[in-house]
């Protein structure tokens, strides 16, 4: 078999993974018995691996999530109320297909950042666009691309999203830009794409920090319709583990 001329051929191609699986079996002598179309199916699934490893690798890349984190790594046994049998069930992503919301709530160090994060990540797996940003920062973004005339450029981005991550919503008090941009946001993404906010305040109490009542009942509606919600109790989890385990845990 003309073996270099075809890992070529291959590479030529932008078969990469084909050209690794082949150059492997090459290398295993107990192989020589698979029929051509078995040898061609581990071909193709090599390949087919390999492009769903890079596609994910941009996706997480993309989505510049703030921890490194993973849905089979969720500590249940934390007295934090985390339903485990719901949290599995957002883990599958149907609920981002499905086109729904996810409300997270709970005092500082719960871990809502991080269990937010381990489903960003799983949707990256699930080959769906992904982008985590913190909401002060996010709103800070908008009022300079407002400036210099990347507003309308920066919302089709978010758009897109099919998961888009708010962190860190409230206490502070939004300002009449804030809540224009927030509207914007998720009159977008309504019935459309999916959102996950977490916040250390509980829903009842996002109408205050929003503050023009209008504007509060359109935002919060197209939250709070269809969205599931996660509510976080108890103590800090950095209190109950050593720094290193409760930064990457708990925020």
């Amino acid at each position: 078999m003309l073996t270099h001329p075809t890992l070529d051929l291959l590479h030529e191609l932008g078969l990469h993974g084909m050209a690794k699986a082949m150059k492997d079996l090459d290398a295993q002598p107990e192989v020589t018995h698979l029929e051509h179309a078995e040898w061609l199916a581990l071909l193709l699934e090599q390949e087919a691996t390999l492009r769903r490893q890079k596609r994910f690798e941009s996706r997480a890349r993309a989505a510049r999530l703030r921890h490194d984190a993973s849905v089979e790594d969720v500590d249940y046994r934390a007295a934090r109320g985390l339903d485990r049998g719901l949290f599995l069930r957002l883990a599958s992503c149907e609920w981002i297909r499905a086109r729904h919301n996810l409300l997270l709530t709970g005092p500082c160090g719960a871990g809502k950042s991080w269990l937010a994060c381990a489903l960003g990540h799983k949707a990256c797996r699930e080959d769906l666009a992904v982008a985590y940003h913190r909401m002060p920062r996010l709103f800070a973004a908008l009022a300079t691309a407002r400036a210099d005339g990347r507003y309308a450029r920066m919302l089709r981005s978010l758009a897109r999203l099919d998961l888009l991550i708010l962190d860190d919503w409230g206490p502070e008090p939004l300002d009449a830009e804030q809540r224009r941009d927030l509207l914007e946001i998720v009159e977008d993404r309504y019935e459309a794409r999916s959102v996950i906010v977490t916040s250390q305040l509980p829903v009842d109490r996002w109408y205050e920090v929003i503050g023009n009542p209008t504007i509060a009942d359109a935002i919060l509606d197209r939250l709070v319709h269809n969205a599931h919600r996660i509510e976080l109790r108890g103590d800090s989890l950095r209190k109950k583990r050593p720094p290193e385990v409760a930064a990457a845990a708990a925020t």
